[in-house]
């Protein structure tokens, strides 16, 4: 973990600064809280992130780790040709340039970030330390440079207003609180900054997610269909836009904050 990233983090419910009162703990600055660094990996999780819906399908992500690049670049491959042509269309209204400091919320194996611009600096966050273990694997295969946390999208251990990228691309349909998901992205985003919001549609999740023997038990006996969560972005954003890609399969939820 780079000083700099230090700088940038706080406490995941308080916001206080943290310190680094050892090689693996940091502390928070009023509360005393601690939270560990795994591998160099912050940890900044409560009990409370880890329940509901989040806890079951962090364990959901952490047991597909492994595979989740070779099932999604075989799928995409099927499908469109190559993954790298559907993450064209998601990514489509990502905006990052030399020199921003970009973050993915919910980053999983790294994917998305190898495909934005070299240019900028990056930062992903996710739930599952299985995912994350294996981005960072592949962060070093590319010789990319991507600093990662573990942490909640409804409590970005982030302090306000320090991105000029946020991104999403999968994983809020099923948080335990996507209002709250959406509005810690707009805490942690600088005034003018897009924030792009993908995730599949209903249809997707029935038809497939649905059917498979695996993954079946985590997404059947719903309470209410999948949806683009327009509603849930707060009043006074500009450029609010809900668009289709592939193949009308993922929706992109984005705007600007102002």
């Amino acid at each position: 973990m780079k000083a700099e990233t230090l700088s940038l983090l706080c406490h995941p419910l308080t916001h206080e600064p943290l310190q680094l009162v050892s090689a693996d703990v940091l502390k928070g600055a009023s509360s005393g809280d601690s939270f560990r660094i795994r591998a160099g990996i912050p940890v900044l999780l409560t009990p409370q992130d880890v329940t509901g819906a989040n806890r079951k399908y962090r364990g959901l992500y952490d047991t597909i780790a492994r595979g989740y690049d070779l099932s999604q670049n075989l799928w995409g491959l099927l499908t469109h040709g190559g993954f790298d042509k559907v993450r064209a269309q998601y990514l489509r209204d990502v905006e990052v340039r030399a020199g921003d400091r970009v973050l993915e919320v919910s980053v999983g194996t790294g994917g998305n970030v190898w495909f934005l611009p070299k240019c900028a600096d990056y930062y992903g966050l996710d739930i599952s330390w299985g995912m994350l273990r294996q981005c960072r694997r592949n962060a070093r295969k590319r010789r990319r440079a991507i600093e990662l946390v573990c942490g909640s999208a409804e409590h970005l251990p982030f302090r306000d207003g320090l991105f000029d990228a946020v991104f999403h691309v999968g994983g809020i349909n099923f948080f335990n609180d996507k209002a709250r998901a959406i509005g810690e992205m707009i805490r942690v985003a600088k005034t003018g900054t897009r924030i792009v919001i993908a995730d599949e549609e209903e249809k997707v999740v029935k038809a497939s997610y649905e059917r498979i023997p695996f993954v079946r038990r985590y997404f059947q006996n719903r309470g209410e269909p999948v949806s683009a969560p327009v509603g849930l972005v707060p009043p006074g954003m500009r450029d609010l836009k809900v668009e289709k890609a592939v193949d009308e399969k993922l929706y992109i939820l984005s705007f600007v904050k102002v």
